[in-house]
């Protein structure tokens, strides 16, 4: 009886089940006949259907919705876990060991034997403590690439002049880093932000020198054409990328009144900027010899290509005698004297055929006597260079870059550019090699003391100053 009861309940069952089927396939069969008539409107192939299980197709529409790409974001501990190399314990400064308790880990691409690896940093500080020590070598407690990977990728794209993605290229090459052009340019707008002070110290220690040589070159910020300029000096040099050539770009930086000596080509935005302004002699020779290749059948302007480079011996040998140290004054007097006696110029106006070569001449000649007084400030202050060769040096390279194509591509670009070149030129003027080891030590120190040598100088001189 249980069984006949149970077999009449199956039945039962699955006389609804095959109705529920006989609806649900008429219910796809009008599903189908609109879709077709939906293609056949639109003049286009029908759509294919997949009754498969856990397809995601649109009824209507026969598209594939698509995913939403995941980011890959930070890394969690645990996926670092698999790729770290070394683990290395580090404790806060003069605390003991013994006295502190784990409390975060920290995880570091480094460079160690010329290999970019992954560290595992396990801080350790007391209990209670409310700050975490930051690993040897990098920026703060949030960073995940050493140092020397960043100073590194800004040598080779700023001082080498390699593009960004070459860089990244290179530091693949030698050291099997893989870094992104996204990761570069952040870890470049870092260093950027890190160095800013210093810049700014850079930029007041320049304004305090005694001697600064400087010179300019054209540069471009997108399809802007502007200029570069550099401001050097013994110890500091200072880079202003992307900005105008006009004289107030110069007073931004050594200010209204400059009290000691400059050093710069006749450019006239560099008139009434010093307080004792040398001009550079490479400039006015170089312009006599132009004059004389170009018409070297006219023995006269080898003549006085002759005179103006003896004048100019004379004066260096004048500069360079340790045993004259009175009369200085009257000596530059006569090499004043010898320049009026060379330059006996006609009147332009006077001659409408004269040779285009005369012409120039002419106006070499006029150059030096209406800059007589910035001519010999070298002799009577020997410690001051007759050329500026030290700037020309260093905007050299910000020329070559320029006629690369790879200048700016915003303000924010020429900013970054000016910040870590600075940095980059003035560390060259203090150690004996500008390589990887001399760089990573002095900023390690720099993190390790929250200050650079710069801005130490910088109080020292301004408490010299007061």
């Amino acid at each position: 009886m249980a069984a006949t009861q149970r077999d009449r309940e199956f039945e039962e069952e699955n006389r609804r089940l095959r109705k529920r089927v006989a609806e649900l396939e008429a219910k796809v069969e009008q599903l189908e006949e609109l879709l077709r008539q939906r293609g056949k409107r639109n003049a286009s192939k029908g759509p294919k259907i997949d009754y498969s299980l856990g397809g995601n197709q649109e009824l209507l529409g026969g598209r594939k919705r698509k995913e939403p790409k995941k980011s890959p974001g930070r890394r969690t501990h645990a996926e670092k876990a698999e790729l770290f190399g070394p683990t290395v314990n580090v404790y806060p400064e003069g605390v003991a060991p013994e006295a502190c308790v784990f409390r975060a880990i920290q995880y570091g691409r480094r460079i160690i034997d010329g290999k970019a690896v992954l560290v595992r940093y396990n801080l350790y500080a007391p209990p209670g403590a409310t700050s975490l020590p930051t690993p040897p070598g990098m920026r703060n407690r949030r960073s995940e690439f050493g140092s020397e990977i960043v100073v590194s990728l800004a040598y080779l794209h700023y001082w080498v002049g390699l593009s960004i993605d070459n860089a990244c290229d290179v530091l693949r090459y030698f050291t099997q880093l893989d870094l992104s052009k996204s990761q570069a340019d952040s870890l470049l707008n870092q260093l950027a932000n890190d160095w800013h002070d210093d810049y700014e110290a850079i930029a007041a220690l320049i304004a305090l020198q005694m001697i600064v040589y400087v010179d300019e070159t054209a540069w471009k910020v997108g399809d802007r054409s502007c200029y570069t300029w550099a401001f050097s000096s013994a110890n500091y040099i200072l880079y202003r990328c992307g900005v105008g050539r006009g004289q107030a770009e110069a007073r931004e930086v050594l200010g209204k009144s400059f009290g000691g000596v400059g050093v710069s080509d006749d450019y006239a935005a560099y008139d009434n900027l010093f307080a004792e302004h040398q001009l550079c002699w490479a400039h006015f020779i170089r312009k006599a010899i132009k004059i004389a290749l170009q018409a070297p059948d006219d023995p006269g302007y080898k003549e006085f290509l002759d005179r103006l480079y003896a004048i100019f011996c004379e004066a260096k040998r004048i500069r360079d005698d340790n045993r004259l140290t009175v009369g200085r004054a009257q000596k530059v007097a006569q090499l004043k004297q010898a320049i009026i006696d060379l330059c006996i110029f006609a009147d332009m106006a006077d001659e409408d055929d004269m040779p285009s070569t005369m012409r120039a001449l002419i106006r070499l000649q006029q150059e030096l006597v209406d800059n007589i007084d910035c001519l010999f400030v070298f002799v009577e202050k020997p410690d001051v260079q007759p050329t500026n060769n030290l700037s020309e040096r260093n905007v050299r390279r910000e020329a070559e870059i320029r006629k690369g194509g790879r200048t700016s591509k915003s303000e924010k670009g020429a900013k970054r550019r000016s910040i870590i070149m600075t940095v980059f030129a003035s560390l060259r003027s203090r150690v004996e090699t500008l390589n990887l080891e001399t760089v990573q030590a002095e900023v390690s120190d720099w993190i390790a003391k929250g200050r650079s040598i710069f801005a130490e100088e910088l109080e020292i001189a301004k408490g010299a100053a007061a």
